[in-house]
């Protein structure tokens, strides 16, 4: 039986509690940490936990009697308590962001390494059927070569989700809307697509003045091979309509799922190809559904690491390509400056602090507030990348 220490008690912790416990025969959640005890008591009675409750994660380690450790405290606390946790012997699924910075994130990395213990970062989105499909699909070759890919990470958000004490500051929260909320798609988008070699970007905050950090963001990604990819990221779109969309020589696919293959007539314009998009959708619809999604199929994923029984298949350096693309970004949108990657570590925006040095502060953050009465996570039309 393995056991589990979640660290940190607000919104998300509910998610890691509830997919925890669909394997009550494989692990066991032992532990409730966070700063506000009455936040974990609270958890505890919800869900009907075994679980001792301590105020700081430190004791909890020192007590020491689980085995792995979620950590779902705000992303600053991300580096310290993962890198605390390792050190104690413990195996990690820390929330994203992964961190804060490359060097963070490496120093995480090491941890893990010298420790020989597993890390793994969440990225659920990984976990829908659809994503999975999407991604073989691709491996195949079935699309041909990629020349363009787009996801969009649109969200909306009320002035007011940034009174939040830790939220709109680079130091705490680390950016806006490119690190916070398409961490995910980014994630997608370098697992199936790949890294570049170089990107461009422009970041602005123009909807939210409680804010230091971001509400919006757009990138060209430059690719090797000659293809292009673009990532948006907003806070300010009604709706929050989300599609991930791979355009290949052959075929387009993507999420929320579709298949569209053209040939060129004599002209040059374009004539359906049925016969190809029948082979990709016949290709899809052979494909396993998954046995459990989102956070779920993740937790099945690093329980079974841990058991020994199957490879991590999210590790810390698939995290680290993710910091390293919004890392990239932000780079580009605080200079203006196409910027090559990978990023060494002695670029001026390695480092945690090398950020908060160059960071535009777009607006001065007036407000904050500890807690939100209204603590739910809503995640809107993000159930459209299901179908």
């Amino acid at each position: 039986m393995i056991r589990v220490a979640i660290i940190g008690t607000g919104s998300i912790a509910e998610t890691h509690i509830k997919a925890f416990l669909n394997f009550t025969t494989r692990c066991q959640i032992a532990a409730l940490v966070d700063i506000h005890p009455e936040k974990a008591e609270e958890k505890k009675r919800r869900y009907g936990l075994a679980a001792k409750v301590y105020a700081d994660h430190r004791a909890a380690l020192n007590d020491g009697n689980f085995d792995l450790v979620a950590i779902c405290a705000p992303p600053f606390a991300h580096a310290p308590i993962t890198i605390d946790a390792l050190n104690s012997g413990k195996h990690v699924l820390v929330e994203k962001p992964m961190a804060t910075s490359l060097h963070e994130c490496d120093a995480m990395i090491a941890a893990a390494r010298a420790n020989q213990r597993l890390l793994s970062v969440v990225a659920q989105n990984r976990y829908r059927t659809p994503m999975m499909k999407l991604e073989q699909i691709v491996a195949a070759g079935l699309i041909g070569k990629i020349v363009h890919a787009q996801i969009d990470s649109f969200w909306w958000r009320g002035r007011n989700y940034y009174d939040l004490w830790w939220r709109g500051t680079w130091e705490k929260e680390g950016g806006g809307c490119t690190l916070n909320h398409a961490v995910h798609q980014i994630d997608l988008f370098h697992w199936i697509v790949g890294m570049p070699k170089s990107l461009h970007a422009i970041i602005a905050n123009v909807a939210h003045d409680n804010s230091e950090v971001e509400d919006f963001s757009t990138t060209v990604l430059f690719y090797e091979n000659g293809g292009i990819g673009q990532i948006n990221a907003s806070l300010v779109h009604h709706g929050e309509p989300q599609q991930f969309l791979i355009q290949g020589a052959r075929a387009t696919v993507g999420v929320p799922w579709r298949v569209k293959a053209s040939n060129q007539r004599e002209n040059g314009f374009p004539e359906a190809n049925p016969a190809l998009e029948n082979e990709i959708q016949a290709r899809y619809d052979q494909l396993p559904e998954l046995p459990h999604e989102l956070h779920a199929g993740q937790v099945a994923n690093v329980l079974g690491a841990i058991e020994g029984k199957e490879p991590l298949f999210i590790d810390g350096s698939a995290g680290r390509n993710t910091i390293e693309l919004v890392t990239a970004i932000y780079a580009s949108g605080f200079s203006g400056a196409r910027v090559t990657l990978p990023l060494a570590p002695d670029h001026p925006m390695y480092t945690r602090e090398g950020r908060l040095k160059h960071a535009p502060r777009f607006h001065e953050k007036t407000k904050s507030v500890e807690r939100f009465a209204d603590s739910a996570i809503l995640v809107g039309a993000a159930s459209e990348q299901k179908e």
